[in-house]
């Protein structure tokens, strides 16, 4: 169908797109700011070392797989595609409109904007049915798994940001130290990756939470408090990712 084909090229437009925005927002970059020299200007500790943000090469290199797969004339009528709709583009608009709100240090925008991005990739998760049904291996690694990821950064990256507008904002936390909070917040990414292993089983979500919360513990590695927690909540997460993938194979054999 027609509406079929648009939907393809208008999710391959979105991809180059973000990606092009993307470079040029740390290349030119925009406001004159690289990504990373923004995020060097909040002192709070739920921010993981540099190395970790390499994640986006594997996200962008698994949203290029989906995006080349989604576009094959086979896969016009696929009905899972279908189900995801224009929520891909939906998400690549969020990413964009972050990346602008976050150079020009527009700090609660860029929340709202992450906050897109977040919902769009759940509202594509759940059509996706990851976990919950059996698929091919092609859609698997081109679909699946790719949102997956993004999804579960995403996740962690939506603490962060939120964190980042408390401090903007002059939040005095009421009155708990940042290093306390930091742990309420570890506590609830290792809740979330929880809730995910006994509702999907999802091994690739749940490895990005073990990258992100052991990244967290380089980064700090002097606050023995922070430290120890990030480490102990990357643990956590490594386990229920492998009891996620023996959950899965059970309930997909049965």
């Amino acid at each position: 169908m027609k509406s079929d084909a648009v939907r393809q090229w208008m999710n391959v437009v979105a991809y180059v797109a973000t990606l092009v925005t993307n470079f040029l927002a740390n290349a030119l970059p925009f406001n004159d700011l690289s990504t990373g020299v923004i995020s060097d200007q909040f002192d709070v500790f739920f921010v993981p070392a540099g190395y970790a943000f390499s994640i986006w090469g594997l996200i962008y290199l698994g949203l290029g797989a989906f995006t080349v797969f989604q576009a094959l004339p086979a896969q016009r009528e696929n009905p899972r595609l279908r189900k995801v709709g224009y929520w891909f583009v939906v998400s690549c608009v969020g990413n964009i409109a972050w990346l602008f709100f976050w150079h020009y240090e527009l700090f609660p925008w860029s929340l709202v904007a992450m906050i897109t991005i977040l919902a769009s990739l759940i509202v594509i998760y759940l059509r996706l049915e990851s976990g919950r049904s059996r698929t091919s291996a092609a859609e698997r690694w081109f679909v699946r798994v790719p949102f997956s990821i993004y999804l579960g950064w995403i996740s962690v990256a939506t603490i962060a940001n939120a964190s980042d507008v408390l401090y903007a904002l002059d939040w005095n936390g009421w009155g708990i130290q940042p290093e306390v909070w930091t742990v309420i917040l570890l506590a609830i990414g290792v809740g979330l990756a929880l809730a995910m292993t006994f509702s999907r089983g999802d091994a690739a979500y749940l490895l990005v939470f073990t990258w992100a919360f052991a990244a967290i513990g380089v980064k700090h590695a002097e606050n023995t408090l922070v430290a120890t927690s990030a480490w102990i909540a990357s643990g956590a997460a490594l386990g229920l990712a492998l009891v996620g993938v023996l959950r899965t194979r059970r309930r997909l054999s049965a």
